[in-house]
């Protein structure tokens, strides 16, 4: 059951209503986690711009994806996890690349390297090595794609907490975590 509610259109304000109707507008839908952040308009806007700039750069639908998977896996988001597998199918992504995902890893061999570093970051709050930057110039990928790879890191632990903090209700096919051995 969600510990924080989730702003119904009925019980929006002018604000919270006009922030929704456009999601709706532009996804056919308002995920509940959305609905969550509507409680405070100035969060929804802020999370809606940086994912609006993040979903413009340089890294392909997939690879976001990717990392959205690895990330609700390891921060223990069933929420997310539920979310971004949905998604992911319809970014191309089957089911042995998801369950790679989730795994930290990927038949892609770029997009691997990638999602191990994705999961560094948050393993080591930031700290990541020498070597892991290095390995990210090795796979192809500029400066640019790894600070991008970094805000979606930071985007999506946002999500993750959220979350697991308002224990939102699961509006997708819902995707069971995998519990560590």
């Amino acid at each position: 059951m969600s510990r924080i509610t989730t702003v119904s259109n009925e019980s929006a304000n002018t604000e919270q209503l006009s922030l929704l109707d456009a999601i709706q507008s532009q996804l056919g839908m308002v995920p509940n986690f959305l609905r969550v952040f509507a409680h405070s308009p100035d969060a929804l806007k802020a999370f809606l711009g940086l994912h609006h700039i993040a979903n413009h750069g340089s890294l392909d639908a997939a690879t976001r994806e990717r990392i959205a998977l690895a990330l609700a896996q390891q921060n223990e988001c069933e929420y997310c996890l539920s979310a971004h597998t949905a998604i992911g199918r319809k970014a191309g992504l089957n089911g042995a690349e998801i369950e790679a995902n989730r795994a930290g890893t990927s038949q892609d061999a770029k997009a691997a390297v990638a999602v191990k570093f994705a999961r560094a970051l948050v393993a080591h709050k930031g700290e990541v090595t020498n070597a892991e930057l290095q390995a990210m110039n090795d796979a192809g990928f500029s400066e640019a794609d790894i600070v991008e790879v970094i805000t979606h890191v930071g985007m999506n632990i946002m999500t993750n907490i959220l979350g697991k903090a308002s224990r939102v209700s699961i509006d997708f096919p819902k995707v069971g975590l995998k519990q560590a051995a």
